[in-house]
């Protein structure tokens, strides 16, 4: 089967790569020729582990090609998927002028039936509204059909997600779309792959609605860890004992500076402007849009705390992507922090693995770049973790201790124990824990 994909960011590429490796000729479609050319070299434009490697495999077994050309990918194709972005407009809803150019360019090239497919983020009725400009443009000369097939790809997990998902989710109005969309993702049927065929609008509403759900988890427990700071109570005990009923679980159940990238703040606006769209207010999304955001003022008001103020004072940041894994900075919290810190006259120094170079390009210049955690600890009043990289888990913490000018540390992703770190004389704050209590694990029998 031979397949298009247009857009090469980051669901595209996946999307693509992934295809590929599954044995389907795929053609990667995008209209900047830097990026094409880029990739045309092996050098891929997002950090993503295992990706790298699985585009050079497929490239050079000449299943994965890229090209500027979308109207010879077009005509090649049977199944066309749509990956460009769906930025959101001042107002918050998402913008579809990138969905409607592919639609038309499609319904111009269009040589025989072909499925078109929905990958990228959309409101409900964009299926719909794709049917209507094809059929429009095309004048009805060839058939084709819509599907909405949305992704759920964590940034980080992305290979691993598409190739083990935790379920593949189809909507379409066509028994042959169903049954073509099935084929291409037969080699999921092996390892048992839960399967959702519905309507196209419900399965553009699905996701929305988990990563709206995610969202609230989120927001959840950062309230949580609030009230667990007022009566000092542990907020991971909380959230152990919260995580074990089956019914809730324990994954999105960690306190920390709130959620970012990509993905849930635009979302998490879209679907309240979808509802009111309708004549409906979603109250329990804002509020977790509204929590949210109120948290980068209480992760700042932490360091001003540990750091007897901020104007003058020498800061080092480990972590400036939204989360590990990823060089992507997209609405981090970790960013919108530094630069609060910034307009409060703190000097900052940051290290992170592979945020950097996104970094530069948005943050003010004059932010330090580190090559090592260490060199960000160098001197500074307080040392702040904002994102949990794993390297951040096993510092030298006798090394960091000698490097800063105060042994202070403000961990705003629970990395270390608040005990430990006073046995070692740190002064430490976290989110949502007693500084300096012990508790017993929950794995631990307690005494009779």
């Amino acid at each position: 089967m031979n397949i298009c994909v247009i857009g090469t960011g980051y669901v595209g590429l996946v999307t693509g790569t992934c295809f590929a490796d599954f044995g389907v000729n795929v053609s990667c479609v995008d209209k900047d020729v830097s990026k094409i050319d880029m990739l045309k070299r092996g050098e891929i434009p997002i950090y993503e582990p295992g990706l790298k490697e699985l585009v050079t495999k497929n490239f050079q077994e000449q299943r994965l090609t890229f090209t500027t050309d979308l109207s010879e990918a077009i005509k090649k194709s049977l199944v066309i998927f749509i990956a460009v972005g769906t930025p959101p407009r001042d107002d918050g809803s998402a913008d579809l002028s990138y969905i409607e150019e592919v639609a038309r360019t499609i319904a111009r090239n269009l040589n025989g039936y072909k499925v078109i497919v929905t990958k990228s983020t959309v409101p409900v009725g964009t299926g719909s509204l794709i049917e209507g400009i094809i059929s429009k443009e095309q004048g009805g000369e060839h058939k084709f059909d819509v599907v909405s097939n949305p992704e759920f790809l964590r940034e980080g997990s992305a290979v691993e997600d598409f190739m083990r998902p935790n379920r593949v989710v189809i909507g379409a109005r066509s028994e042959q779309a169903i049954a073509i969309m099935k084929d291409l993702y037969s080699p999921l049927y092996l390892i048992e792959t839960p399967f959702v065929v519905t309507d196209i609008e419900t399965a553009e509403l699905i996701k929305y609605a988990s990563n709206a759900f995610l969202a609230t988890k989120i927001s959840f427990i950062n309230e949580m860890a609030n009230i667990c700071e007022r009566v000092g109570a542990d907020i991971h005990m909380v959230a152990r004992g919260m995580g074990l009923d089956h019914r809730i679980g324990p994954k999105f159940l960690h306190p920390g500076p709130g959620y970012g990238g990509s993905c849930f703040p635009k979302d998490t606006m879209a679907i309240t402007k979808i509802a009111k769209a309708h004549g409906y207010t979603f109250r329990i999304v804002e509020a977790v849009i509204e929590v949210n955001a109120a948290l980068r003022d209480k992760m700042v008001d932490k360091i001003r705390e540990l750091a007897g103020g901020l104007s003058g004072k020498h800061i080092g940041v480990l972590g400036l992507t939204f989360k590990p894994n990823t060089d992507d900075i997209r609405e981090s919290p970790a960013i919108d922090i530094v630069e609060r810190l910034l307009n409060e006259g703190a000097l900052v120094k940051a290290f992170d693995p592979a945020g950097m170079e996104n970094a530069r390009k948005v943050m003010p210049y004059t932010v330090t770049y580190c090559n090592d955690a260490y060199e960000a600890a160098e001197g500074s009043d307080a040392l702040v973790i904002l994102t949990d990289w794993n390297q951040f888990r096993k510092l030298d913490l006798a090394r960091i201790k000698k490097l800063l000018g105060a042994p202070k540390i403000v961990d705003l992703r629970n990395i270390y124990e608040p005990a430990s770190m006073a046995k070692l004389g740190f002064e430490y704050t976290s989110v949502g824990r007693p500084d300096k209590s012990i508790h017993r694990s929950a794995d631990e029998p307690k005494a009779v």
